[in-house]
């Protein structure tokens, strides 16, 4: 395929980003090129990028810039079955450089994935959904109380945002942290896979085990790690939350 130069993107947004991984292997299909934005409105009590919170911090680039970096790679990317992820912090906090990210991608024929909260899902315009080949989708429970103690925000607007996916034919991967003593109640986990399984376009569902490995950031940022005493689910735990999922009919990991 022809390398685009930089001239090809004339309307470059701004923005800021946390970092970029160039070979990623869990935010989506194959191998990704995942850039991880800048900003988020949740403070979920197990984020292990903490220092992705705040807006206006980061490093601050044009999308031209990134895109063209993204030139180098993008043959092998297609050839490796992968493509792009916008991860976070929260893609949806910065609106226009996303969506100009997610045509720059399209315009070089490229898988795009967006990993979100979904929290802001309003945000998303339906040209920028169409830009979008998966949205990874994170429910972080379906107890709105927990939600809320978990994040510090509604649970309502990603419920909002899954089923406009579903109605725009948008693929979702839904990813589920299990906290012990938090996530893990059976009405909690029985109520999101009644949800889920509403939504015709999940392809399957990813029961993510917690951790506490962003504890020495949060640290050094002088922020309160709450869940310092909580260990991780065992194997027989994520399984039988996997089991629930499955017994709707869902694909799980």
């Amino acid at each position: 395929m022809r390398i685009q130069s930089r001239s090809q993107w004339t309307e470059s947004v701004n923005g800021y980003i946390h970092s970029v991984e160039t070979l990623g292997t869990v935010d989506g299909p194959g191998v990704r090129y995942v850039i991880f934005m800048q900003g988020c409105p949740l403070r979920c009590l197990y984020c292990h990028n903490p220092d992705s919170f705040k807006m206006g911090h980061g490093r601050r680039v044009g999308s031209a810039e990134l895109l063209t970096d993204l030139q180098g790679t993008a043959d092998f990317l297609r050839r490796a079955g992968g493509g792009v992820t916008l991860s976070g912090g929260e893609p949806l906090a910065q609106p226009k450089f996303t969506a100009s990210l997610l045509r720059g991608c399209k315009e070089m024929k490229l898988h795009t994935a967006l990993d979100t909260t979904g929290y802001l899902g309003s945000k998303a315009s339906d040209a920028m959904l169409a830009d979008i080949d998966l949205v990874l989708l994170d429910i972080k429970s379906y107890t709105p109380e927990i939600y809320r103690r978990l994040t510090g925000v509604d649970l309502q607007p990603t419920l909002d945002f899954a089923q406009r996916l579903d109605r725009l034919d948008r693929k979702m991967w839904i990813r589920f942290v299990l906290v012990p003593g938090l996530t893990d109640d059976p009405n909690n986990v029985n109520g999101l896979a009644d949800f889920v399984a509403s939504l015709k376009t999940v392809e399957r569902v990813e029961v993510v085990p917690f951790h506490n490995m962003g504890k020495f950031k949060w640290e050094a940022l002088g922020l309160d790690y709450q869940l310092g005493g909580t260990e991780p689910p065992t194997p027989e735990s994520i399984a039988a939350v996997q089991q629930v999922f499955a017994s709707r009919g869902l694909e799980t990991v």
